[in-house]
C-alpha cells in the first residue's frame, strides 16, 4: 500500500495542479460502469464541456444521466484533494431507474453500457436544445449533422459522432447507391494475430452480395448481385473502438471470449478507411483502454488504463496506480488459444491531436 501510494504521489508531481486522480467505489459488480466512467472522465474535451453545460442547465435536465455525469465529474474535478475515491452511487441510481438491463447486480458488458450512456446523453442534449430553441432562449437550432436526417450538431455530437457511408454497387447496371448513418463507436471483428489497423481495413472491405443475399436494385427493378462496402465519411474527434472479443460459437452452443492478439498503436490514422474526406490524414492519439480480465463473457472484471500527460495510470475501481507502458502492450492478447494472459483490451479511445480537430459548424447565439 505504501509503495503504490508513493508511486502515485510521484506521478502527481508530473501532472498539472488541476488534475484529479480518483478511483470509483464498487457497489457489487459495477466495475463495468466504473471502467467506462473513467475513460469518459479522462476524455478531457468531453469532461470540460459537460461540466460547463450542466452548470448552465439549472433544472432543465434534472434526474437525467447527463446531469448525473456532470455532478460526478464536477465533484471529482473540484475536489481539494488531488487523489482519493469518489462514489458514483447517485449516478448508478439514475442508470438503474432508466434502464432495466443495469438494474441488478449482475456482471454486465462494458461496451453495452458505454453505448447506452453515449446515446442517452446525446438524446438528452438534443431535447434540451430543441426546447430552448422553441422557447427562443439559447442557441438557434443547428442543421442536421452532415446532412443525415434527425441528427443535430450539438457540442456532444461534435466530439463523439462520426458518419458512415454504406455504398452498394449493382453489378447488373453499375448504379451506385449510398446511405449515410451516424455512429458513436465502431465495433470491429477481430482475428488471431491481427492489429487495429487491419481490423479497420476489414471493416471497410468490399463484400459480395449474391445467392440468397442478393441486392434489390431500384434501377433494374429486381434482385441483383452487388458489391457492398462501408466507409467512414466523417471521422469523429474522439474515436471509440470496440474489439468484439465475445462471439457466439455455433458448435459450442454458447458465447466465448476470443483471446486473440490484436495490436493497437499509440497513434493512429484512418487512411483508406475514410471515404473522400480530409479526415483520412488526421492523427489520433491513444487516450484510454477498458480491459476485460477473465476467461468468459458472463464473469470477470473490468479495469481501465489511462494516458495522462505522458504517463499511464491503472484504475481498478477504488485504486489508482501509475504503470509502465509495458502494462498497456500486455493487453494486446494472446498469440495462441492455449494460454497466455487473461487481460485483454476491449474498448479503446483515441483523441485527435488539437491541430487536427474538426470544429464543425459554429453555434450561433440567439439575440435578445
Amino acid at each position: 500500500m505504501g509503495a503504490s501510494s508513493s508511486r502515485l504521489e510521484k506521478a502527481l508531481t508530473v501532472a498539472p495542479e488541476k488534475e484529479r486522480f480518483f478511483g470509483l467505489e464498487n457497489f457489487g459488480n459495477t466495475c463495468y460502469a466504473n471502467s467506462v466512467l473513467q475513460i469518459l472522465y479522462w476524455c478531457e474535451p468531453f469532461r470540460e464541456q459537460l461540466i460547463q453545460y450542466c452548470r448552465d442547465l439549472d433544472s432543465e435536465a434534472e434526474d437525467t444521466l447527463l446531469m448525473g455525469l456532470g455532478e460526478l465529474f464536477s465533484h471529482i474535478s473540484q475536489s481539494k484533494k488531488r487523489s482519493g475515491v469518489a462514489s458514483p452511487s447517485r449516478l448508478l441510481q439514475l442508470v438503474r431507474k432508466q434502464n432495466e438491463m443495469f438494474s441488478g447486480n449482475e456482471h454486465q458488458d462494458a461496451h453495452e453500457f458505454l453505448n447506452w450512456v453515449l446515446n442517452d446523453v446525446s438524446e438528452t442534449i438534443d431535447k434540451v436544445e430543441k426546447k430552448r430553441a422553441d422557447q427562443g432562449n439559447g442557441a438557434q437550432p443547428l442543421p442536421a449533422a452532415n446532412g443525415v436526417s434527425g441528427q443535430t450538431s450539438s457540442w456532444f455530437n461534435r466530439i463523439f459522432q462520426g458518419t458512415l457511408v454504406n455504398e452498394t454497387r449493382c453489378l447488373g447496371c453499375e448504379t451506385v447507391s449510398c446511405r449515410q448513418e451516424t455512429f458513436l463507436d465502431l465495433s470491429l471483428e477481430i482475428l488471431p494475430n491481427s492489429s487495429v489497423s487491419s481490423c479497420l481495413r476489414n471493416f471497410s472491405e468490399t463484400e459480395m452480395l449474391g445467392g440468397r443475399d442478393k441486392f434489390f436494385c431500384d434501377t433494374c427493378g429486381c434482385l441483383q448481385e452487388a458489391q457492398k462496402r462501408m466507409k467512414v465519411q466523417r471521422p469523429p474527434n474522439v474515436l471509440v473502438l470496440h474489439l468484439k472479443r465475445f462471439k457466439y460459437v455455433e458448435h459450442l452452443g454458447r458465447i466465448k471470449k476470443l483471446p486473440h492478439r490484436v495490436a493497437f498503436p499509440p497513434e493512429l490514422r484512418l487512411g483508406n478507411v475514410v471515404y473522400n474526406a480530409p479526415g483520412a490524414s488526421a492523427l489520433y492519439q491513444l487516450c484510454g483502454i477498458v480491459v476485460h480480465v477473465g476467461a468468459g463473457p458472463y464473469h470477470g472484471h473490468y479495469v481501465t488504463l489511462i494516458k495522462s500527460h505522458d504517463q499511464w495510470l491503472f484504475f481498478d475501481d477504488e485504486s489508482v496506480n501509475p504503470v509502465s507502458e509495458d502494462a498497456v502492450w500486455n493487453t494486446f492478447g494472446s498469440s495462441s488459444e492455449a494460454g497466455g494472459r487473461n487481460d485483454h483490451a476491449f474498448l479503446l479511445t483515441y483523441i485527435r491531436r488539437p491541430e487536427d480537430w474538426d470544429h464543425g459548424p459554429k453555434q450561433r447565439k440567439a439575440t435578445a
